[in-house]
C-alpha cells in the first residue's frame, strides 16, 4: 500500500497543524487519518527487508520500532511543538521515565524541582539511584538553588511547569541557561500548560514531555505519552532506549490521540476560559485557605506566567479550611464535578492529592510542598462555566 505525505505545515497557525500536520493518506484517499492495526509489515525481497533493518531503506518493519498511525501522530506533535523531532510512547510516565533514563549512566546526576507529580519523584528520586545515578531535589523556584546543586558529573535538569497540583510556574528560559552552563540537559514536562500556551523549546529546554492522556486524547479514553526534541538528540539518545526496551504506543491509540489533536485547541481554550472563571469565581471566598491560578494577578509568579505563557491554565488549585474532612465533605457534595485522579478531560475533574497523587510522599513532605490536607486540584473542563460554578458554589455551603 503506498501512502501519501503531507508537506510541512510548520509556517501555519497552531490550529492549523492540529488538524493537518502529519496526514498519511492510502492509496484510497481517505478524509481521516489512516489507522494502520498491524504487528508487522512484509517485503517485495530479501533485499529489501535486509535493507529495512540496515536503515538503508526507511520503510516500517515492526509496530514495536515503528508504525505509520504512530508516525504521523509523531509528525503532528512535531509540528506543534516546533522540535525537529518526536517518539511516542505508552503513556505519559513512559515518556519521562525514557526521557530521564535513555542519555544517562551510573555515575550522572541529575537535578530535578521537588515541586512534580508523585509518579515522576518516584523515578528521580528512587528509580535512579538504584542504577547508580545520583539525584537532587530541590526548590525549583529558586534559581540559585539550581546553580547550588551543579555537580561536575550534573547530565539533566528535569522540572515541571506549572507544577502538579500547586500549579507554581518555573522560569524555563533561566533554569535552562544554568543547565546549559553546566553542560546539562533541561528536560521539561509541560502537560499542564499544553502546547497551546508554552512552548518549552522556545524557552531553551531540550526535551519537552507529555502524557497525552491528558489534553491530547482530552476525552479519557486512551493512554499515550510523546517526547519531543531534536533530531540529532531524539536520534541519539532516546530512539534506540525505545527500541529495546519497548513502550510502545499502539497504532490504535495514536490514532485515537490525532483525532483528539484535531480539537485540541477548541477544547483547551474552552477549558481555560472555565478554569479562569471559576477561579475568579471562588477566589476569596471565606471557607477557602488560599486559591492559585496561573493568569490570576495574584498568582505568586505572576510575572514568569506573563513572560513565557500564552494563556493559564485549564487546572486551578485551592484548599479548603478544615483540612481533609472539610475536603472530603466538599468532594462528596459535588454533583457536576466528578472525583477522578485524571485531568484535561472533556469533564470536570477534581481530586485530593495528599489521598491520591501524592499519597506515597511522607507528611512533612507534602507540607514542604504546600500540598496540605485541604488542598484540592480541580480541571475545567467543556461544560458551561455557571453551571461549574453552581456546584462548586453549593458543594462549598455543605462545609
Amino acid at each position: 500500500m503506498s501512502t501519501i505525505k503531507a508537506p510541512s505545515l510548520s509556517s501555519l497557525h497552531r490550529e492549523t497543524r492540529l488538524v493537518h500536520s502529519g496526514t498519511l493518506r492510502s492509496q484510497y484517499g481517505e478524509t481521516s487519518d489512516a489507522l494502520f492495526l498491524t504487528q508487522g509489515f512484509v517485503y517485495a525481497s530479501a533485499e529489501e527487508c535486509a535493507a529495512r533493518f540496515t536503515g538503508d531503506d526507511p520503510g516500517f518493519q515492526y509496530s514495536r520500532l515503528s508504525n505509520p498511525t504512530v508516525s504521523a501522530f509523531e509528525q503532528r506533535m512535531a509540528e506543534l511543538e516546533g522540535a525537529e523531532a518526536a517518539r511516542a510512547t505508552a503513556s505519559g510516565m513512559a515518556a519521562v521515565t525514557a526521557a530521564l533514563l535513555a542519555p544517562l549512566q551510573a555515575g550522572d546526576h541529575v537535578v530535578a524541582s521537588r515541586a512534580m507529580f508523585g509518579s515522576c519523584r518516584y523515578v528521580v528520586e528512587d528509580l535512579l539511584p538504584r542504577y547508580g545515578i545520583a539525584s537532587t531535589l530541590i526548590d525549583g523556584l529558586d534559581l540559585g538553588a539550581w546553580q547550588r546543586a551543579v555537580r561536575p558529573n550534573t547530565k539533566t535538569f528535569f522540572l515541571e511547569s506549572p507544577t502538579n497540583p500547586t500549579l507554581d510556574v518555573l522560569d524555563i528560559g533561566a533554569i535552562a541557561e544554568i543547565a546549559h552552563a553546566a553542560n546539562a540537559q533541561l528536560v521539561v514536562d509541560n502537560v499542564f500548560a499544553t502546547p497551546l500556551w508554552q512552548s518549552p523549546l522556545e524557552l531553551g529546554a531540550d526535551v519537552v514531555v507529555y502524557s497525552a492522556t491528558k489534553h491530547i486524547d482530552g476525552q479519557g479514553r486512551c493512554l499515550g505519552g510523546v517526547i519531543l526534541a531534536s533530531q540529532a538528540l531524539i536520534e541519539e539518545q532516546i530512539q534506540m532506549f525505545l527500541r529495546q526496551t519497548g513502550p510502545t504506543l499502539s497504532p490504535f491509540n495514536a490514532w485515537v490521540m490525532l483525532k483528539g489533536l484535531e480539537t485540541l485547541g477548541v477544547r483547551v481554550e474552552r477549558q481555560t476560559a472555565n478554569a479562569a472563571a471559576i477561579a475568579d469565581a471562588l477566589a476569596g471566598h471565606p471557607k477557602l485557605a488560599r486559591l492559585v491560578y496561573p493568569g490570576r494577578a495574584d498568582h505568586p509568579q505572576a510575572a514568569t506566567v506573563a513572560k513565557q505563557m500564552r494563556g493559564g491554565s485549564t487546572l486551578v488549585g485551592f484548599g479548603v479550611k478544615g483540612g481533609q474532612a472539610a475536603a472530603f465533605r466538599f468532594l462528596n457534595a459535588l454533583k457536576l464535578v466528578k472525583i477522578s485522579n485524571n485531568l484535561g478531560d472533556a469533564r470536570s475533574l477534581i481530586t485530593h492529592p495528599a489521598t491520591t497523587t501524592h499519597q506515597r510522599l511522607k507528611p512533612e513532605i507534602r507540607a514542604e510542598l504546600n500540598i496540605d490536607d485541604g488542598f484540592l486540584r480541580l480541571s475545567a473542563g467543556l461544560e458551561h462555566q455557571d453551571d461549574l460554578i453552581a456546584d462548586l458554589l453549593a458543594a462549598l455551603d455543605q462545609i
